[in-house]
């Protein structure tokens, strides 16, 4: 059992701190967001994930989970130290260490005893691990010893709980073996291969793992472009590739791209790694180029089935980039709805979960609308838009949403629902390459 202090409880933070304590460890999460602390104290957290409101408050009930917004009370007796802030992009591309550089240095500088530093953060390769460590040098106290670790995280928005328990692999990066070895400790509980290398290696596998997933989907996105203008459905062709054991059938679902946190930033970010080394990747630019085209394909498929899109209403189901979670960060929904806008559609959206988030974002106006349910989002419409592949999609009444609506489109941005019944209910059912 270790004494564990997680800075930042975002996403990544959050969760790492709950799984930790679930498995027996004493964790003080620490932010600077008051408001955000209040809230977990009182046993709710600050976004949807699931599974983790229920780990959270258990475990914080049973004394092994705690929050606070002073480093030195979470530092006390933390044996290891997890930096968990983000690292958002700048305008060039590049990722903004300016959250985990602050970090380093408060956690040197309220160290009083040796301990070991982990950096969970998303950090470029190229010098970013050796600055943090010259961070904690210089600020710690004499005598003091505190070695990085790099420990990239991998998990998904949705899953992260799950994700954290049956973890694919554990990637270690360090200087110092004892220290990695230690951090290995951790994850020995979880059964899970472990990679230890040098710090370099374990931030560039987190760029390079999450450009490879981004690359399936702009890949299968392109190919859906292709089979559309010969005929062929995309469903099948890819169910076929993902047959195939070194392919995979993740990430290979045609539709409106990816978005979130992690894809669209770590893409960016790797390639702007790879300008300021002196090499342009015209792979990683074709990757994104096709993700962002996705996104105007979809407007221009519904403005050919509606004969223009001036004056139309269109139903957006889904706000989230992805199902199970509430975040619209880089989120395809939000992008095609400001394009219908700005072509003179009046859009009338719903979500699940992400309703809050999306409106924070991109507040209702004139032409667009947030609506409690998918049955008041469809009514009126001439056209649905599924821009988010939620199950709940699935089991609506279509019938009952044909009926509402005096146009009868159906554009599946996500492969969700049954061409042929939706077909049969007298739908005009629109997709990628269907």
């Amino acid at each position: 059992m270790k004494h564990i202090a997680v800075i930042g409880v975002g996403y990544v933070g959050l969760t790492t701190a709950a799984c930790l304590a679930e498995l027996g460890h004493h964790v003080v999460g620490v932010d600077m967001d008051e408001g955000k602390i209040s809230m977990l104290r009182q046993g709710r957290i600050p976004f949807s994930e699931p599974e983790l409101p229920e780990l959270v408050e258990r475990n914080h009930q049973a004394g092994r989970l705690d929050f606070t917004t002073a480093y030195p009370e979470a530092m006390q007796q933390a044996d290891m130290v997890f930096i968990c802030v983000g690292t958002p992009p700048t305008p060039s591309g590049h990722a903004d260490m300016s959250q985990v550089e602050e970090a380093a240095r408060q956690v040197a500088l309220s160290a009083r005893h040796p301990l070991i530093v982990i950096l969970k953060s998303t950090t470029p390769p190229g010098g970013n691990a050796e600055r943090v460590a010259a961070i904690l040098a210089s600020h710690l106290p004499l005598g003091i010893n505190a070695p990085l670790v790099v420990n990239p995280e991998f998990l998904r928005e949705g899953s992260a709980v799950y994700d954290t328990f049956h973890p694919d692999r554990a990637v270690i990066g360090a200087w110092d073996a004892s220290a990695a070895e230690e951090v290995a400790a951790l994850y020995a509980p979880l059964r899970c291969p472990v990679l230890l290398t040098d710090p370099v290696s374990a931030q560039f596998t987190k760029y390079a793992s999450n450009a490879f997933l981004a690359t399936k989907i702009s890949f299968i996105n392109e190919i859906s472009r292709i089979a559309e203008r010969v005929g062929a459905n995309i469903h099948a062709v890819a169910q076929g590739m993902g047959f195939d054991d070194r392919i995979g059938a993740e990430f290979l679902e045609a539709g409106l791209g990816y978005g979130g946190s992690c894809f669209p930033k770590d893409v960016l970010a790797l390639s702007a790694i790879a300008e300021q080394h002196g090499y342009y990747s015209q792979f990683l630019h074709a990757v994104m180029d096709i993700n962002a085209g996705q996104r105007s394909l979809t407007v221009a498929k519904l403005d050919e089935a509606l004969g223009g899109l001036h004056g139309k209403r269109v139903c957006v189901l889904g706000l989230a980039f992805k199902s199970h979670t509430d975040d619209v960060r880089e989120s395809p929904a939000l992008s095609v709805i400001s394009m219908l806008c700005q072509q003179g559609a009046y859009v009338q959206a719903h979500d699940p979960v992400a309703m809050p988030t999306a409106q924070k974002v991109q507040p209702s106006h004139d032409t667009l609308k947030y609506c409690p349910d998918a049955y008041t989002a469809a009514l009126g419409c001439h056209a649905v838009l599924i821009a988010t592949n939620w199950p709940e999609f699935r089991s609506l009444d279509w019938s009952r949403i044909h009926t509402s609506m005096p146009g009868k489109v159906v554009l599946d941005g996500r492969g969700l629902l049954s061409p042929d019944e939706i077909r049969a209910m007298g739908f005009e059912y629109l997709a990628f390459a269907n």
